[in-house]
This record gives C-alpha cells, structure tokens and sequence, in this order.
C-alpha cells in the first residue's frame, strides 16, 4: 500500500510537469505534419530558371580565365538574366565573370540582384525594399555574409536572399517558414540554435515521459490486483 501510495503520487506531479511539454510536441507535430516541406522551403514563391547554354564563339576560353585571375579551383558556365557568366572559385572565395568580356562583375549591385528576384519570384506580392545584410538574422542560419535580402509587401512577408558574389538564391523565407521554425525550437526543445535534437534538455524531458508512462502502467496492473484479491 505504501508503494502504491508514492508511485500514484510521483506519477501525478511527473504528469503535471510532462503534461505541458507532451502538449507542445503534439502541436508542434501537428503543424509539421500538416503543412508540406515544399510549401515551407517556399519551393511555391520562386523559381529558379536554368536556361540551356548555347555555343559561343566569343566566349572567353577556361585557359584565358586562369590567366586572367590566377589560382581557380572550380568553374562554372551559367546564365544570368539572359547572359552567360562563369562563377569562379579561388579557395572560399567566390566571383561572376562576363563570359563575353572576361571582367568581373561581382559583387553584384542592387538593380541587378532585383532583377533576379523579379525573374524567379512568382508570389502575389511586390518588392517592399532591398536591404543589404552583413549582421545575419536567426532566419538564415550560418549561411556566408553578406547577402542581400529583397522583401515582400504580402500576407506571407516572403523575403528572398541572394549571394551578391554569385547571384544564387541562396533562402526563401516567408511567416509559414518562420512559424515551422517556432514550433521545431519547443519540438527538439533546443531554445538557442534550434538544430540541437540531442540536447541534455531533450532528454530529460524523453526519460521523465517514460518514468510516467512505466509508473502509470504498475498502477494499471495493481489496480487490477486490488480488484482480483477483492
């Protein structure tokens, strides 16, 4: 009867504490579940054409380019508002090149990163600002700085972030995206860098749960036993 006694009790006070919790993961979950992955990577708000290219007999030769800027590890040829461009690598360091003329067009300006964010962006909206951002907000993680970030006037508050040395959209963020953020933090239980599903926090949380769910499961069985001795 004693046992019975405290195992009722220490199941009722871990219930009241993982009670909360075990709330905040199913709601999270739910919200996980029922919004699509593509619709929270914004994969729907912007596109991003790849048009084939075509021969060139003007094109600058790959050995020209080495000559020109000296220690390339990677090339790359692709298209950028109809004209072709490299995007050269020397170690970290990354840079667009006209394909035509050989010069350098990196970092690009803000009327040039506008007008790929009007080519790809295909939501309801328009262009609210273009902010130049070297201080990174939590929304884009470790991604390099700086970016520029062209903003939305919408019910979504899509914001689109591209690199300004190679002009790739580098993160679609909108407020389905920053809520799927909010709801992943009280899932993992991480509150500082939310990426954390191995955190001490986590697993305290993962074996008090089971304490009650295995305290609750003995008192189901005696009870049972109190009512076959009766």
């Amino acid at each position: 009867m004693q046992l019975a006694f405290w195992v009722r009790r220490t199941h009722k006070w871990i219930g009241l504490v993982v009670g909360v919790q075990a709330l905040l993961w199913m709601i999270s979950g739910l919200y996980m579940v029922v919004v699509p992955l593509e619709v929270i990577h914004g994969d729907h708000l912007a596109h991003v054409a790849t048009e084939p290219l075509k021969p060139a007999a003007s094109r600058v030769g790959q050995g020209d380019l080495a000559t020109l800027y000296p220690g390339i590890t990677s090339v790359r040829l692709k298209n950028m508002l109809g004209k072709e461009v490299y995007e050269i690598k020397r170690g970290n360091d990354a840079a667009l090149i006209d394909a035509a003329s050989g010069k350098k067009i990196s970092p690009l300006d803000r009327d040039t990163i506008k007008a790929l964010a009007e080519e790809a962006y295909v939501g309801e909206g328009s262009v609210r600002g273009i902010e130049w951002v070297v201080k990174a907000p939590r929304e884009i993680g470790a991604r390099p700085l700086p970016l520029w970030a062209v903003h939305y006037e919408e019910f979504g508050d899509t914001t689109l972030y591209y690199s300004p040395h190679t002009g790739d959209l580098v993160a679609r963020r909108h407020n389905l995206w920053r809520w799927f953020d909010f709801v992943w933090m009280l899932h993992i239980m991480d509150y500082q860098e939310r990426e954390d599903v191995n955190n001490t926090l986590l697993r305290i949380a993962s074996v008090t749960g089971l304490a009650f769910a295995l305290s609750g499961a003995w008192l189901l069985l005696y009870s049972f036993k109190r009512r076959t001795r009766k």
